[in-house]
């Protein structure tokens, strides 16, 4: 990998985006069960309960749209090798939840944010640009994102219907791999970053939350 020129990186980062926001994604491992294996029927929510776990799922695709876009621009750009690869394993977990949550939403018979292509080009820029910086920058900016996300899934978590066990059990799953990128991005040297940092990122992730949510 460390032999390809910027321009072939740049060529497959193209095709990345492509995927993630034009193609029905596809997940390399099989979508979470409740325990037991078993869960309520959709039939079982009300108009309402089906509703709002649509909305909440809808805002957790767009999301994993922004993951995947965070990690391809880091990827891009990331200074050592072993980072990047790093990096692009983790997108690999991430483009599982994406496809979760997109089969989720049909199930509920819902469909993802029309603002996917947005969320992505402005999560790539952001990506990268913290990426050119230094590879310990990126990796202190991996650690903050999979910390606000895990509170992000946390209150979604308590806002779930109660008998929507299908995607309560999708959410686990993805906020226990959120926990596990975060933590390998602080053992790999990751810094934090300063509070004005932080705070921008929440409230850039509010805009994406809210207009996800209806849109």
């Amino acid at each position: 990998m460390s032999s390809n020129t910027l321009f072939d990186r740049l060529l497959v980062s193209v095709d990345r985006a492509l995927r993630s926001v034009l193609a029905t994604p596809t997940a390399a491992r099989p979508i979470p069960t409740p325990a037991g294996g078993t869960a309520a029927p959709d039939a079982s929510l009300s108009e309402a309960e089906r509703r709002e776990s649509a909305n909440l799922m809808r805002v957790n695709h767009s999301g994993e749209v922004a993951a995947q876009a965070l990690y391809h621009g880091q990827a891009l750009f990331a200074w050592r090798p072993e980072v990047r690869d790093m990096l692009l394993r983790a997108a690999r977990e991430e483009a599982d939840h994406l496809a979760w949550c997109d089969q989720r939403l049909r199930e509920l018979g819902s469909r993802p944010s029309v603002l996917g292509p947005l969320w992505y080009v402005g999560s790539f820029a952001i990506g990268a640009s913290v990426a050119v910086v230094s590879d310990t920058v990126s990796l202190g900016f991996v650690s903050e994102t999979e910390k606000q996300v895990e509170g992000h899934i946390d209150s979604h978590l308590d806002k779930l219907p109660a008998n929507d066990e299908r995607s309560r059990a999708v959410l686990e799953q993805m906020r226990a791999d959120e926990i596990a990128h975060g933590a390998a991005a602080r053992n790999a040297g990751g810094v934090d970053l300063p509070p004005p940092v932080k705070s921008a990122m929440r409230a850039t992730a509010r805009v994406m939350t809210r207009a996800s949510y209806w849109l």
